[in-house]
């Protein structure tokens, strides 16, 4: 015997040994190749690990934004006073401030994680990225707290359908500043979502009209809305750009370097309030001057007399900033078209839950608006996977071509 075990075929001859293994046959799996066993359970472990790691990631998402929500609504509408003298919570840049330090924290804890020794992943890379990453600061720095004053002129739905609407401002900038140009669907999908948006806040109920007060307040509030989306469509676009200059710069780093930079601007503003407020500019953003000794003297007086509401902020805070490790966690190992549809999901429950938690009533056509909002956004999801997946398969016959 010289050791070869190997079987014979049905004509008594012995199977080609080739580079030490033996070669596949039609008859099933084999010791080497595309499909033996080996290569069939290491794909089956693979698949299972992206599973735990989706459920991980997309729970994670749902789990910390659907909190979120539900936190934010309920700090910024909530009356802590009677019905003859109110106290709502009306200090939107301390709320940023503090969901800006909680993720700057986890996101360099998320870097720390990432880093393969201790040179990698610096928050930093190099000073011509400060500029760029600055003026995202700034930006997101002005839009949150906008988005949050709002919530004081419009109801919770017309905030989140607004904010699922940031395809527009971003095409519009894209557009202008970019001379980019887009298919056709993206033009359709933008023209229904802003009829979906049209034909809600067209048909408010006189009950939310009623808990809104003045038609003048809701007009204010709907403009900080579209200031507040164009600010983020200026975000997402100057993202894009730092992305495309910048090819190693990772999520993590710029969750980290963001969030530091949006942090020291507020929390140097609510240091400074005190003297903007007697400048004549605190009327114009919103501060109470007959008492003000600055957003985040009230913020802390309003917190001892509710401290309810302290509990609150630091949940919300760490909501956010563990949604943001999701979102870039998901973006890593799936890839942004599976994110879209997470964050689409996410809105529509998030929806739901304002309804039912806070007994918000919407009309017939208020739910038509809902859907043509929802349904544009994810016929765009739908249309983006079909067109990157052609590009995808196009990369693939190229490169056959090539070999």
């Amino acid at each position: 015997m010289n050791g070869d075990i190997r079987q014979r075929g049905a004509n008594g001859s012995l199977p080609e040994i080739a580079n030490g293994a033996i070669e596949k046959h039609a008859s099933g799996p084999t010791l080497a190749g595309k499909n033996d066993i080996a290569t069939t359970n290491h794909e089956e472990a693979k698949s299972s690990s992206n599973f735990v790691n989706l459920l991980i990631c997309a729970g994670g998402i749902y789990a910390s934004f659907l909190t979120w929500g539900v936190l934010q609504e309920r700090i910024t509408t909530t009356n802590y006073g009677t019905e003859t003298s109110r106290e709502v919570f009306k200090y939107p840049v301390v709320m940023n401030t503090v969901q800006s330090a909680f993720a700057a924290t986890l996101g360099y804890i998320y870097v720390l994680l990432t880093r393969k020794h201790p040179g990698d992943l610096p928050v930093y890379p190099s000073r011509a990225i400060v500029y760029p990453l600055a003026l995202v600061a700034c930006m997101s720095a002005i839009s949150s707290p906008l988005g949050y004053a709002s919530l004081q002129h419009v109801d919770y739905i017309t905030f989140i359908l607004a904010k699922s609407c940031k395809l527009l401002p971003i095409m519009l900038l894209h557009v202008t500043l970019y001379g980019r140009r887009y298919p056709f669907y993206k033009y359709a999908v933008v023209a229904l979502v802003t009829t979906g948006v049209a034909i809600f806040t067209l048909h408010q109920s006189s009950r939310s009209k009623k808990k809104r007060g003045a038609g003048g307040n809701s007009s204010y509030g709907l403009l900080l809305l579209c200031v507040n989306l164009l600010f983020d469509g200026l975000v997402n676009s100057t993202q894009d750009d730092i992305n495309v200059r910048f090819k190693g710069y990772k999520g993590q780093q710029m969750m980290c370097a963001l969030n530091i930079m949006s942090t020291s601007i507020t929390a140097t503003y609510l240091l400074l309030s005190p003297y903007i407020a007697q400048t004549g500019i605190g009327h114009y953003v919103g501060m109470d001057l007959a008492k003000s000794a600055g957003e985040l003297q009230d913020a802390l007086a309003f917190i001892q007399r509710h401290p309810t509401v302290g509990w609150d902020i630091l949940g919300f805070a760490f909501c956010g900033a563990m949604g943001q490790l999701f979102i870039f966690r998901t973006l890593s190992i799936f890839g942004s078209l599976l994110l879209v549809t997470v964050t689409v999901t996410r809105k529509m429950l998030t929806m739901i839950i304002s309804v039912l938690w806070f007994g918000h009533s919407l009309s017939g056509m208020q739910w038509l608006g809902v859907a043509l909002v929802f349904g544009g956004i994810g016929i765009e999801a739908q249309l983006n996977k079909r067109e990157k997946q052609a590009k995808e398969k196009a990369k693939l016959n190229n490169a056959k071509r090539q070999t």
